[in-house]
């Protein structure tokens, strides 16, 4: 007898149903810019407006069907395909992974850690290394969650467990780190600027937050790894796509030697990279800048791309599946080929998005988002819960967190301060917002290359099944999160070296 399903699980099996029975995600990006376009028209003819607390400039919508509008969405499709993001970085670290995984590398790998790894680490590894990539900018959504998927299906257990444990770790622990990443300095700089609006002496440096987010990446993987066993993988059941899992045999002896070789060409890499970043006078660091600011940073991606590359070409040469240069750029046009699908998905979703900046919905949004917060009167700790969920909305309509807390800075930071809150915390909160609802939000630059990744699995997998799949993430770690919180506040800890000791009457 078949055991009756919860109603969460029944819920999120309706949320997969609607989900997937809408139109193909490229058919759906390209409705919701049309619905951009209408709504653009709409507001600009009520003539909604609004004050950018930064600037005091007035936001005012823009119309996508006025001549101007019409004139720019024409001539502008090619700058807004080709500009987007995603595509170029994806692109770029394919011709490295292509060779790795042409060449046999990523398979000889992986069948090694699932032969010598224990499974009941396996989730929490994938998680914890999504928190750690955030130290590599962006290349975890391009490596590891595929990566994941791939693992989970070599151990007989469901591959869209695996790209979720990893995509949880990439991206929903976005507030979460062990180290400082590239967006601490920008947002401490947002930060420092909203606190001189009251004319303080506050300074506020990039590792504001550190302490909050250093305990916070053990929660991440904690919740990540305990949703993905209790919650997701037994929803998703047994895998029964058409994706082949990777054999799982013992290592030949030339597989053996061609991973030594690679390894050791790793290596040298890392040894001629570090030669050229870390002296001050170094080929890719300019002189008297800091490190995360130096050109290697800034290229992190061909980084990545060559870190791939030449393991993969030492590999193929080593076990004889390179013979010649048509054998390695064949491998580069392959990983190429399946990427058409991607592809199409970005044209359609960067036309979505740019038209959504152009209009200036999501701007206008945020600021009504925070003039509402700010209205609403709460003080203490229900005003900081009220703070993470109102951030954790506007990150569904309004990808980028600078570009968000450009906004929300002005505004929050010397209303919190007037009632005694820190900047650090004010920041803090935002950041766990505006982590909680990245897995599951299209606005998210690099959503339709998940559904790519899902696609992979099962033609039938789509928006429904990646939005079903990663909200218990969101809503367990929303809970958790929130918590911790509370519990930091009410202990009197600081959320790192800038912060206070104690914290006004909740």
């Amino acid at each position: 007898m078949s055991k009756k399903k919860s109603l969460f699980r029944r819920f999120l099996d309706s949320v997969e149903r609607v989900g997937n029975a809408l139109p193909h995600p490229a058919t759906i990006f390209a409705m919701l810019a049309g619905v951009v376009v209408i709504l653009s028209a709409i507001i600009e003819v009520f003539g909604l407006t609004a004050i950018h607390p930064g600037t005091g400039e007035s936001i005012v919508a823009r119309s996508l069907l006025s001549r101007e509008g019409i004139q720019w969405m024409f001539e502008n499709v090619t700058a807004n395909f080709v500009a987007f993001p995603p595509l170029g970085l994806v692109l770029v670290v394919m011709i490295g992974i292509g060779v790795a995984e042409g060449s046999g590398l990523i398979t000889a790998l992986i069948r090694a850690l699932v032969l010598k790894a224990p499974d009941r680490l396996i989730t929490m590894a994938l998680v914890t290394a999504g928190v750690v990539s955030h130290l590599a900018s962006e290349a975890g959504y391009v490596v590891l969650i595929p990566l994941g998927a791939v693992v989970f299906n070599a151990l007989g257990r469901h591959p869209m467990a695996g790209l979720a444990a990893a995509f949880v770790g990439v991206s929903g622990g976005f507030g979460a780190n062990f180290l400082i990443g590239g967006i601490d300095p920008v947002l401490a700089g947002l930060t420092m600027s909203a606190t001189e609006i009251l004319d303080t002496d506050l300074t506020i440096t990039a590792a504001t937050n550190v302490y909050f987010m250093f305990v916070s990446a053990f929660m991440v993987i904690l919740v990540g790894t305990w949703v993905t066993e209790k919650i997701v993988e037994p929803r998703l059941g047994k895998y029964e796509g058409k994706e082949k899992a990777i054999a799982v045999e013992h290592l030949s002896d030339i597989e053996r030697k061609g991973i030594k070789w690679a390894g050791l060409s790793v290596l040298v890499v890392s040894g001629l990279f570090l030669l050229a970043v870390l002296p001050e006078n170094g080929l890719l660091r300019i002189p008297g800048e800091p490190v995360l600011q130096s050109p290697f940073f800034n290229g992190l991606i061909t980084a990545i791309m060559i870190f791939f590359l030449v393991p993969g070409l030492v590999y193929g040469i080593v076990t004889g599946s390179i013979r010649s240069d048509k054998d390695g750029i064949k491998q580069m046009v392959s990983s190429m080929s399946h990427l058409a699908t991607y592809i199409v998905l970005v044209f359609f979703a960067a036309q979505f998005v740019y038209y959504f900046n152009y209009s200036r919905l999501g701007l206008i949004l945020a600021i009504e988002g925070a003039d509402f917060l700010s209205n609403i009167g709460f003080t203490g700790i229900p005003l900081m819960i009220a703070f993470i969920v109102v951030s954790a909305f506007i990150n569904m309509f309004m990808g980028s967190a600078s570009a968000k807390w450009a906004i929300m800075a002005p505004v929050f930071v010397p209303m919190f301060m007037l009632v005694g809150y820190h900047p650090s915390v004010t920041q803090m909160a935002f950041r766990i917002g505006d982590s909680l609802t990245n897995v599951i939000t299209p606005m998210m630059s690099y959503f339709a290359l998940i559904v790519a990744f899902a696609e992979k699995y099962d033609e039938r997998y789509g928006i429904g099944t990646i939005i079903s799949t990663m909200l218990p993430y969101s809503l367990i770690l929303g809970l958790v999160w929130s918590l911790l919180l509370i519990v930091w506040m009410l202990l009197g800890l600081p959320v790192g070296p800038d912060g206070p000791l104690h914290y006004p009457a909740n």
